[in-house]
């Protein structure tokens, strides 16, 4: 059974119309993370970019943590950066998060601006984890589910004999 959980963990400032993590159940679940950028949880914003690059993924692990993730499930970034200058100071920041292996696919962008005014870089994540375990109440449900279907079956067996 697929299911999609929309999330804005209470660590991240209040998004303007759109969802900060939406997760997708399937035979693995896949991780959609909107793009983030260097604003604290008061939704303020450092001038400094290696500030902001050390916050942009402070938020995304905050996210990551919202579905039970870390860094080692993500497998693409896409990065834009206001100016390529920024690039060693963003990979250091990046590196300094990321495992030395097992590294996800990476787009890095350099763009002429951002939809917020003073942001120098936004980052967007999927991550991939393993299926989620049942619950107990998801196994309480699928085991009634499951009697009643025999119940019904066994009483259809039973009206249809001569």
């Amino acid at each position: 059974m697929n299911q999609i959980r929309f999330i804005n963990p209470q660590a991240l400032a209040k998004p303007p119309g759109y969802t900060h993590v939406v997760e997708a159940t399937a035979p693995a679940r896949l991780v959609y993370i909107a793009g983030q950028l260097g604003l604290d949880r008061d939704g303020k914003l450092s001038s400094d970019f290696r500030l902001q690059a050390v916050q942009t993924f402070e938020n995304l692990k905050a996210a990551l943590a919202a579905v039970g993730a870390q860094f080692q499930h993500v497998v693409k970034l896409n990065n834009y950066l206001l100016d390529t200058k920024y690039l060693p100071v963003f990979r250091q920041v990046r590196d300094s998060y990321l495992q030395d292996r097992n590294r996800p696919a990476s787009t890095t962008i350099a763009i002429s601006g951002l939809a917020r005014e003073g942001a120098l870089l936004e980052i967007e994540a999927v991550a991939v984890l393993p299926p989620a375990a049942p619950t107990a109440a998801a196994s309480k449900s699928r085991s009634k589910a499951a009697s009643k279907k025999r119940r019904r079956s066994s009483s259809t067996k039973t009206a249809r004999r001569p």
